[in-house]
């Protein structure tokens, strides 16, 4: 399928281009170095981006995948942290919006609208690409759940004021007994851990969670109980169109620095895209971004149309993250020794890339998917 955007779309790409030319990719450094920047999450609350999933029932843009995959791209291209920080709001909020009753919707998405940051809990110690594996227990009680357990590696948590949290409602069911539940950040028992230092995608907050007999309401409960797993699962696809079109602007951000850079430096009397073995690097890194692109947009607008996609949206982001590595890589090459040095921001974009070979399915598990899949038929 070829990337056909409507009018309205070519507008948001121009409007996402500009918001992060101006305001994201100039506070990218500062991110790496200090941490998530909670005014220029204020800024994207206010230019209406957080809501860009959310039906304008509920004070949203009424924006598809397509959108939020445009979104997400340009956003890339200034700051990975900080499409990482919003492809976890939406991840969340996604969940709700599918899933939910109409009062959850009512109650939330107007609040992600206006800035409440979401965060989607699924990730333990023990269980990261074994999301079966999960040992938190929700224990239904006469007025309640009853939360334990804990969380780790998930993305927005520590700056998050409401998380979706996976956890067994009925242990002895295996994945037919995990249930969803919302989880407000005050709510009595949860502790945040702190900070991890990572080593790319530092704007973008990462903590541990731990529950200690969380008491919750019956309205706490998000979908129906034991279909939690089959929730995720699905709202995964999402998160993997994302990610491809994620790793796809943080290649063309790489490919962009390297190529002033080959226009700029000169050796041997001439600039060094004049050079073979410089020049062949371009041709390479601009095939594999278009099919990065290519691969993600066709599985949002598949996603979109109604159509399952999960094969697609495995596949764009199994190619997207190992090809993003490779394309910061040999973008980074051009600069020379200068390339590995902070002061040259390609350094940051090799280490900002690695991340995603690990986060919305490793690399290793998107193998098995497509695999499995393709070889099923």
């Amino acid at each position: 399928m070829l990337i056909q955007f409507s009018e309205e779309q070519k507008m948001l790409q121009s409007v996402a281009r500009e918001f992060t030319s101006n305001e994201i990719a100039p506070r990218d450094r500062w991110m790496d170095e200090n941490g998530f920047d909670w005014e220029l999450a204020k800024k994207i609350t206010e230019a209406g981006f957080m809501g860009a999933n959310i039906p304008e029932q509920y004070g949203g843009s009424g924006g598809g995948i397509v959108d939020n995959t445009i979104i997400a791209q340009e956003f890339a291209k200034g700051s990975a942290s900080m499409a990482t920080f919003i492809g976890a709001h939406w991840l969340a909020t996604n969940l709700i919006l599918e899933n939910g009753t109409e009062e959850q919707r009512q109650t939330y998405l107007p609040e992600a609208v206006n800035g409440k940051i979401f965060a989607f809990g699924l990730t333990e110690a023990s269980a990261g690409s074994d999301a079966a594996g999960i040992k938190s227990v929700a224990e239904e009680t006469e007025d309640g759940w009853v939360l334990n357990g804990s969380k780790a590696w998930i993305t927005n948590s520590g700056v998050a004021d409401y998380y979706i949290i996976l956890a067994l409602s009925d242990p002895e069911l295996g994945t037919r007994g995990i249930s969803a539940f919302l989880l407000p950040k005050d709510a009595e028992g949860l502790s945040i851990g702190k900070f991890e230092k990572k080593m790319g995608c530092r704007g973008s907050a990462t903590c541990e969670l731990a529950f200690d007999n969380i008491r919750l309401p019956k309205e706490a409960l998000l979908g129906q109980r034991g279909q939690g797993f089959k929730m995720a699962m699905q709202t995964l696809d999402i998160g993997r169109i994302v990610a491809g079109a994620v790793c796809a602007g943080i290649a063309e951000h790489a490919f962009e620095m390297a190529k002033k850079y080959a226009n700029e430096r000169v050796a041997f009397g001439k600039p060094i895209k004049a050079f073979q073995g410089v020049s062949f690097r371009f041709a390479d890194m601009y095939a594999e971004i278009r099919a990065m692109e290519l691969l993600s947009y066709d599985a949002a607008f598949l996603k979109d149309a109604g159509k399952r996609c999960t094969l697609e949206a495995a596949a764009a982001k199994l190619f997207a993250t190992e090809h993003c590595v490779e394309i910061c890589r040999a973008a980074q090459g051009v600069f020379g020794g200068n390339g590995y040095s902070a002061e040259y921001d390609i350094e940051r974009l090799v280490r900002d890339a690695c991340g995603w070979c690990v986060m919305e399915g490793s690399t290793e598990i998107l193998r098995m998917i497509v695999s499995g899949t393709v070889l099923a038929k």
